[in-house]
């Protein structure tokens, strides 16, 4: 592959995973400013709680199969046959175990809607199982456009029906049938674009070559899943089910772009940089530009959102959130990382180092007790501070391994994120303090938007930042293209 042909097709395909992600989390954002004014916090708060298990079985039914295709450059139909056949198996196992381990769930939290909730939303898992070899052969092609037409259509389609619901007085039912609504259009129109059949072959072989690799990333994932979803088990069962839907909607604001981001990075980097892994020459440079620009607009992103938390979530689902804009600047600066952590990680991905992926991410959950400790008997606040301790910490483990196979180490990657955190910082102080002003929230919003573009470019244009520089001549030169 040309120097200039890797450039356009990584380009091409952030440019299409970007769309695919933006587009469905502008679908669901604005889906769920109608569900958050039509649903109560304890709606969310139950939802969350059933995602919690679904969440750590769907990790088991991946497998780190579809890594482990992505990466194997010359993966046979013999692979993706043995890897389709796996998933779908693992979905139904666990699917069983659900479905009767349901009331122990619903005493656990003491809540017996949770039965017929957890085993209804659970069947999404099988549904997803079914598409994900379908997913993996288009990302090993970096074909992200057809992924976008997929989520636009997927996403639209759920969100009507979830609406609908929501205005017929089915509450938390609504959330339950838009999951399903979502997966099952997702999975259907894969088939139908991809246009893969499986045949029911199972191949040892196969199996062995990749589980050889996937097996460490399916731990991997596993425990970061896991200690993820545990955050949420902590609130849940030590607080309610009303907290915990506040905690979630924080949570889901501050996806709209750390891990919106994080996914685009993951998707593309990952089978880009897969193929250049022989030239650590272009790898190392594509690097290094792929930090710089993605830490760029995530700092910006993140606490620009912070800075504004309160008076969005007042002006787009109501003041009965109040709770959750006090949790959101926390949660932007944590997932301000996520991206950060996910390149670094990926890199070990890249070298084949599934075994140091997977001690990395057994030292982090033991280091991430802290918070879940701090959080069941002082408080959520805490739990948050700790939380931002623990994953700086998290990040300098990352950084320390991936950087050591290329010689870009942890205070090289902090000196070139630096000045897009201080941008981002300037940026954030300069709207955060509008809050304050004696007037409606309704103002307020407006102003800081304004106020935070206005800074951006003057800041960006005045200090010349190489990241600024380098992306707004993309965009130029794609407009000028289009333009012909």
């Amino acid at each position: 592959m040309a120097e200039e042909s890797l450039k356009d097709k990584t380009i091409k395909g952030f440019g299409w995973s970007a769309i695919d992600n933006v587009t469905q989390y502008f679908v669901s954002f604005l889906v769920s400013i109608v569900l958050a004014r039509l649903l109560s916090p304890e709606d969310y708060g139950l939802i969350g709680i059933t995602t919690i298990f679904i969440a750590i079985c769907t990790t088991l039914i991946n497998g780190g199969f579809n890594a482990a295709l992505i990466r194997k450059k010359d993966a046979t139909e013999d692979d993706y046959n043995t890897a389709f056949i796996v998933n779908l198996g693992l979905s139904l196992f666990l699917y069983v175990i659900i479905f009767f381990c349901a009331p122990l769930i619903a005493e656990f939290f003491y809540r017996e809607e949770l039965v017929d909730l957890t085993r209804a939303t659970s069947l999404g898992m099988i549904i997803g199982a079914l598409a994900l070899v379908q997913q993996a052969r288009l990302t090993k092609r970096v074909d992200f456009k057809s992924q976008t037409k997929v989520t636009l259509v997927a996403s639209v389609l759920s969100g009507f029906v979830g609406i609908v619901l929501a205005f017929c007085d089915f509450g938390v039912w609504a959330l339950v049938a838009q999951t399903l609504t979502l997966q099952t259009t997702r999975t259907v129109m894969l088939w139908i674009i991809n246009k893969w059949v499986p045949k029911m072959k199972f191949s040892v072989a196969s199996f062995h070559n990749l589980f050889g690799f996937g097996w460490k990333m399916m731990l991997s994932y596993l425990l970061d899943t896991i200690w993820n979803e545990l955050y949420q088990v902590v609130v849940g069962k030590f607080y309610s089910p009303g907290t915990l839907g506040q905690y979630t909607r924080a949570h889901g604001f501050s996806s709209l772009f750390s891990s919106n981001l994080t996914q685009v990075i993951q998707r593309v980097t990952y089978p880009v940089l897969s193929n250049i892994q022989d030239d650590k020459t272009r790898m190392v440079a594509a690097y290094k530009k792929i930090i710089g620009e993605t830490m760029f607009i995530t700092s910006i992103a993140m606490l620009f959102l912070g800075a504004i938390a309160e008076p969005l979530l007042y002006c787009l689902i109501g003041p009965k959130w109040h709770e959750a804009a006090t949790y959101l600047p926390f949660i932007c600066l944590m997932g301000s990382l996520y991206p950060l952590h996910a390149i670094n990680l990926n890199m070990l991905k890249v070298q084949g180092r599934s075994d140091l992926f997977l001690g990395l991410e057994i030292l982090k959950k033991i280091i991430s007790l802290a918070p879940l400790f701090i959080g069941a008997f002082v408080g959520i606040f805490p739990m948050l501070y700790a939380s931002i301790v623990t994953g700086i910490i998290a990040y300098f483990l990352n950084s320390h391994y991936s950087g050591k196979f290329i010689g870009y180490n942890s205070w090289e990657q902090i000196k070139d994120v630096a000045p897009s955190y201080a941008l981002a910082f300037a940026i954030a102080m300069g709207v955060y303090f509008f809050k304050y002003l004696t007037i409606s929230y309704w103002i307020v919003l407006p102003i800081q938007i304004v106020v935070g573009i206005t800074l951006f470019f003057l800041l960006n244009e005045s200090l010349k930042i190489k990241e600024y520089i380098e992306l707004k001549s993309i965009v130029l030169s794609y407009i000028k293209k289009n333009k012909k």
